[in-house]
């Protein structure tokens, strides 16, 4: 993820760049040739490394194309964890850990790299099945130290989980409406994920009818 380069030791400034080369490279060759077409001999060719330097930084093609989206979620259990304990509303405090998370990351080159990403997703399954299984094992992680941190009864294991969900389906929504902005900044995605978590407790009660009604 984008931190300040300059503050690291040298061998951490290296793998560093290493990683952003790779990211960078990954998304630029799979947005013009097609994930599909781009072998991973190909990718580390393009940053001259070899697959097993590639593989102490990712575990596939993936990864590397949903660095991105998924720095965002790593950091936002950071956030959960190192929170300051009070009594809050379940989605406030997911929503400000998101928040949190997206100012800590959201930095330098991210927001390119993360509206490259996600289109990419929207066009790739193998891209789009991997992100649901990453998001499936973070919504795990995080309702497993909430239940650490928070005073929950254990019946109540199900409302953090849809509190979890809730949150990740109005981040996606935020970031759809954010990638296809022509002002894609980090203070422009905080702001479309306020206007998404505004939104919910309007959907929740909200009454449909039919037309012909």
């Amino acid at each position: 993820m984008d931190v300040a380069i300059d503050e690291l030791p040298l061998r951490e400034r290296k793998k560093l760049r290493t990683r952003h080369a790779l990211i960078d490279s990954a998304l630029r060759l799979f947005t013009e040739r097609g994930f599909d077409a781009v072998t991973l001999d190909e990718l580390c060719d393009s940053v001259e490394i070899s697959k097993r330097t590639f593989f102490r930084t990712f575990a596939g093609k993936e990864d590397v194309a949903m660095a991105p989206m998924q720095d965002v979620w790593l950091v936002f259990l950071e956030e959960l964890e190192r929170g300051e304990p009070r009594e809050t509303e379940l989605l406030l405090m997911l929503r400000d850990a998101l928040l949190s998370a997206i100012d800590r990351v959201a930095v330098g080159e991210w927001p390119r790299r993360a509206a490259l990403s996600n289109r990419l997703a929207d066009v790739t399954p193998s891209m789009a099945g991997h992100n649901l299984q990453f998001c499936d094992r973070t919504s795990h992680a995080a309702v497993t130290l909430l239940r650490r941190e928070l005073d929950v009864n254990e019946d109540r294991t199900l409302h953090l989980r849809l509190g979890i969900d809730i949150m990740v389906a109005a981040f996606h929504c935020a970031l759809g409406v954010w990638t296809a902005d022509d002002d894609r900044t980090a203070r422009g995605l905080a702001t479309e994920v306020r206007r998404a978590f505004d939104a919910v407790p309007d959907v929740l009660t909200m009454t449909v009818r039919p037309k012909s009604l």
